[in-house]
C-alpha cells in the first residue's frame, strides 16, 4: 500500500496530547501542507494562523470552556470526561481563517484541515479536527480573540486543528461501507 493510503487510512482523532512542543521543522512541514492544499480557482480563500503560545491556548481554552459549562452542560460534562480541555493539551493548534466573502471558503478550509492532518500523522504526531474552536470567536470576547489571533479582516474562523505527541495511540475508525453507493 502507497504511503497516502496507508495516512488516509490509519489516521484517527487524537484526544491526549503530551503536551511537548513541536519542532520548527514540524511546524515548517505543516504549514506548507496548509498552502499546498486545492481551492476553488485557486482563490486560496483561506489565512492560517500557527498558535504554539501555551499560554495563549489555555486561556483560550479556558474561556470556551467556561462558555460550554454555561451554556451547554451536557457537553460540559463529555469534555470534563475527556480531560476538561478543548485543545486536550495539544501544543499547536492551526486555525484556518475563512475569507467571508467567498462561496467556497468553508470547503476550501476543510479542504485545509484534511491537508494537515494527514500531514501531521505522516510526521509521527497525533491530531484532531476541531470545529470546537469557533466558540472562542462568539460571544463577548469576539473581537479580542480575533486581535489576538490576529484574524486578518474580512475573515473569520473558518477550521482548526489540534497536533502534538499523542500519549496514546487508537486505532483509525471502521470503514463503513453502507455509506456509499454505487452507480454503474
Amino acid at each position: 500500500m502507497n504511503d497516502v493510503l496507508q495516512a488516509i487510512y490509519q489516521r484517527n482523532s487524537c484526544r491526549d496530547f503530551s503536551g511537548a512542543p513541536l519542532t520548527a521543522q514540524q511546524v515548517e512541514e505543516l504549514t506548507k501542507s496548509a498552502l499546498a492544499a486545492p481551492s476553488a480557482m485557486n482563490a486560496m480563500p483561506w489565512h492560517i494562523i500557527v498558535v504554539t503560545n501555551k499560554e495563549m491556548l489555555d486561556e483560550m481554552d479556558a474561556y470556551m470552556m467556561a462558555n460550554i459549562a454555561a451554556n451547554n452542560p451536557e457537553w460540559h460534562t463529555r469534555m470534563q470526561e475527556r480531560g476538561g480541555k478543548i485543545f486536550y493539551n495539544a501544543p499547536c493548534l492551526i486555525v484556518i481563517a475563512k475569507k467571508d466573502d467567498s462561496e467556497w471558503a468553508a470547503l476550501d478550509c476543510g479542504i485545509v484541515s484534511q491537508n494537515i492532518a494527514l500531514a501531521a500523522h505522516s510526521l509521527g504526531l497525533g491530531n484532531v479536527i476541531c470545529g470546537m474552536a469557533r466558540m472562542a470567536f462568539e460571544g463577548e470576547r469576539a473581537a479580542e480573540w480575533t486581535k489576538k489571533l490576529q484574524v486578518p479582516e474580512g475573515y473569520s474562523f473558518g477550521m482548526s486543528v489540534c497536533i502534538g505527541n499523542a500519549n496514546k495511540g487508537k486505532e483509525a475508525h471502521e470503514l463503513n461501507h453502507q455509506k456509499v453507493t454505487y452507480i454503474k
